[in-house]
């Protein structure tokens, strides 16, 4: 047996596999090879998306299931020892497995993260793999576990019937939790970005300190009665009758894990006697939920309920940490044992990129001042001073603004979509009404089928509240676009809104972060991929602050002894908002921006985007055309490029426009990026005809080829290439797919004839 001439897989089959087996490794429940753990980055450019290449770890090792220990990263034999080292050690640093090996079926070599080896990077046969006890035993005094510790880390997840397992983050964050408690440290803080599924990896955390009788009874804390309601009927389901919602009653304590609304256990004299009613040691474990709205302000009504339990362990969940010079979920709960920001759940494809369009106005840029003794529509005299952009749907309104934020956005749904769920924030509830007026009248058919289509959905709107649920339900059309000020900023799961519409001042990245967090759910099973934020007060100024994604700042430091802060004084300002009308306000500017693969926001167009991604992958011409006449089928090149963020349909839209025909991927290629001159698959089929390619076949195999000509003039490269076309008419008029491939010869000289074809068809370039 040549080992050179073995693939990858076989490597792993006939040497690695049967290595860690002979070092004790089980197969079943320690060993999970091909492991994808990164779904693969999402891009957007115009209208479209492409998803990148899937991150799969080709070994995960674990000691105990769900607690990965491992990676090993396989090559073919044609590869050095260690040349997939540099790809194992990034894999581990997403995985959280210390130790790390590259393998060419020859043998191992083993990077030790932890540094106890004295050296860092060995080399081993392939009988001195490390058995299993070996490692853990290492793991373990890295991690300074002992017995009781390692055996309460040890603990299940939960399995549905589905087999649906945490995410590689997830589980890190369930892990390094567990750990956490483990050591007895009582207070925990994960960050994971919104739509990472805190409250599914809050569940298995729960879950494992649950049924290992770690911790008895768990109370889990939100803010908002349609989150605890989400969260007890979806992921905390599996709990079922040891399960219940406290509510403003006389409580049953006969339950094992109770949810309840803040709200529902604060407030009134009254409604704190509910928590009461526990004993301040009933809680082993309190989960607290978006633990930045609140929670950790020393003087809050809500850190009355975590104090009143204050021996219970308590973990914090949170997209965004709130840092301010009187509120720290840091300084409260302490660092992060965990992060997963939404930079990271972008690049693995887990959350939804985004576009920006940034629309400037020249009432915003410019300032207004008003006429001399000028009133608004109302006869207010309107203050005589210069109003700025922060002035602008707080202080002062303009008709005019509010109509044109209205058709833009209208302008936007019908060129993409008008049924697609649409968040505009507003300054307050008075701007989100008459932004919702103003929809209404520019959306005259859409109000006409249902006058659900716009809806102001705000915390005094009883209406409007009324259809929150409506809103965020995928399966229900109505409402499209809701008009809000701080009701859908924060913790409502609507996961196909594909437009954000900023019309409000915004100066808290906290803020900033959650109403970001609005459309950065992907859900395929609707099409959602990717979002659009029109953006008209330059709030997204706050994607280039390093805050943005990076670690807060401590603000809130007090000292040992120090007195609860005073109660912040409210500011209730008494000024009248100024309604003018009848000014004329414009468009100053427009630009969109969309995400690179490195996750910088740029201004481009689709051509010189494209540019970019094809010259990095062929230097000239020349290189493009060897690699697109070596390649077996077109069909892969044009798939790899796509998954790179080469779009193919709007680059062809432009060309159309500029020059009335349509091109296959090749010609899109040779005409804009190295100015060819274009040429029609019509052009190409006609040339292969007048060269009498088409002699040197007889019969049934003749007539095949003329058709695959014409299929290929007619809808381009890619569906000559996949055999299935045989079982389609014209193909099935001259013989079945069995008599086609006979007439041929076989599968194989089919496959070369059609090569050949396409070889005759790209002749005159390639």
């Amino acid at each position: 047996m040549n080992k050179k001439e073995l693939s990858e897989r076989d490597i792993c089959t006939k040497f690695i596999t049967p290595a860690l087996e002979a070092a004790g490794w089980d197969i079943q429940t320690q060993i999970r090879e091909e492991v994808t753990f990164a779904a693969g980055r999402i891009t957007v450019k115009g209208t479209l998306h492409s998803r990148g290449k899937r991150r799969r770890a080709d070994y995960l090792l674990s000691y105990h299931d769900g607690l990965p220990i491992a990676v090993i990263e396989a090559k073919d034999n044609n590869h050095s020892l260690g040349a997939g080292m540099q790809q194992a050690l990034e894999y581990a640093d997403h995985l959280d497995t210390p130790f790390v090996f590259s393998s060419n079926g020859d043998g191992f070599i083993f990077h030790d993260k932890t540094g106890q080896s004295g050296h860092q990077e060995t080399e081993l046969t392939l009988e001195q793999f490390p058995l299993p006890e070996t490692l853990w035993q290492s793991y373990c005094q890295w991690k300074a576990l002992g017995k009781t510790e390692q055996q309460s880390i040890s603990a299940p997840f939960y399995i549905d019937k589905d087999g649906k397992k945490p995410r590689y983050y997830q589980a890190n964050a369930i892990n390094r939790t567990m750990e956490a408690i483990a050591k007895g440290q009582n207070r925990v803080l994960l960050v994971m970005a919104t739509g990472t599924g805190k409250t599914y990896t809050a569940f298995q955390i729960i879950w494992r300190l649950w049924k290992s009788k770690q911790k008895k009874r768990i109370l889990f804390l939100a803010d908002r009665n349609i989150l605890v309601d989400q969260t007890k009927n979806n992921d905390f389901k599996p709990f079922g009758a040891a399960m219940t919602k406290i509510a403003k009653r006389q409580v049953n304590k006969s339950f094992e894990i109770y949810l309840a609304l803040y709200q529902a256990v604060t407030g009134s004299a009254e409604e704190q006697n509910i928590f009461r009613q526990f004993s301040p040691d009933f809680f082993d474990l309190i989960v607290v939920d978006e633990c930045h709205r609140g929670s950790a302000k020393q003087n809050s009504a809500w850190r009355k309920v975590l104090d009143y339990f204050s021996g219970a362990t308590q973990i914090g969940l949170t997209a965004t940490p709130k840092e301010t010079k009187d509120v720290s979920s840091a300084t409260y709960f302490g660092e992060p044992v965990y992060t997963y920001s939404l930079k990271q759940g972008i690049d693995d494809g887990y959350l939804a990129p985004y576009k920006v369009i940034r629309i400037d106005m020249d009432v915003d840029l410019d300032s207004w001042k008003p006429k001399s003794g000028q009133k608004d529509k109302y006869g207010h005299l309107i203050e005589d001073r210069i109003y700025n952009r922060k002035d602008i749907n707080r202080h002062i309104a303009f008709d005019e603004r509010t109509q044109l934020v209205a058709m833009k956005v209208t302008e936007y749904l019908q060129q993409t979509g008008e049924y697609q769920k649409t968040i505009i924030f507003c300054e307050d509830t008075d701007h989100a009404e008459s932004m919702r007026r103003a929809l209404v009248n520019l959306n005259p058919e859409r109000i006409k089928e249902n006058r659900k289509y716009v809806m102001r959905i705000t915390g005094e709107d009883k209406d409007g509240k009324a259809e929150l649920d409506n809103f965020i339900n995928p399966e229900s059309r109505y409402p499209v676009i809701a008009t809000t000020s701080k009701l859908l900023s924060t913790g409502v799961d609507a996961k196909t809104c594909k437009l954000v519409v900023l019309d409000q001042n915004i100066e808290s990245m906290t803020e900033f972060k959650q109403i970001i967090g609005r459309g950065t759910r992907i859900d395929e099973e609707h099409g959602k991929y990717w979002f659009a934020i029109m953006d008209f007060k330059g709030v997204t100024k706050l994607f280039k602050d390093e805050k943005f994604d990076g670690d807060p700042e401590v603000i809130y430091d007090p000292k040992p002894g120090e007195p609860p802060l005073p109660k912040e004084e409210k500011k209730t300002e008494t000024r009248i908002k100024y309604q003018v009308q009848g000014e004329s306000i414009n468009i100053a500017s427009v630009r969109e921006q969309h995400m690179t693969m490195d996750g910088d926001l740029v201004t481009t167009s689709i051509q010189d985007h494209t540019c970019d991604i094809l010259k990095k992958e062929f230097k000239t011409l020349d290189e493009f055309l060897r690699k697109w006449s070596s390649a077996d089928k077109k069909q892969a090149i044009i798939e790899e490029l796509s998954r790179q963020g080469v779009f193919w349909e709007e680059l062809q839209v432009l060309v159309q426009e500029k020059q009335g025909v349509e091109m296959d991927p090749f010609d899109l290629v040779c005409h804009v990026i190295y100015d060819q001159p274009a040429l029609t698959r019509r052009e190409r089929a006609e040339q292969v005809k007048k060269r009498n390619y088409f002699t040197r076949f007889q019969g049934q195999a003749r007539k095949v080829l003329e058709a695959l000509l014409e299929k290929y003039s007619d809808t381009g490269i890619e569906p000559i290439e996949d055999v299935k076309i045989l079982s389609l008419a014209p193909f099935t008029r001259i013989g079945s797919p069995m008599e086609i491939i006979e007439a041929f010869g076989g599968k194989q000289q089919y496959q070369q004839a059609v090569q050949s074809l396409e070889q005759e068809i790209y002749a005159n370039r390639a």
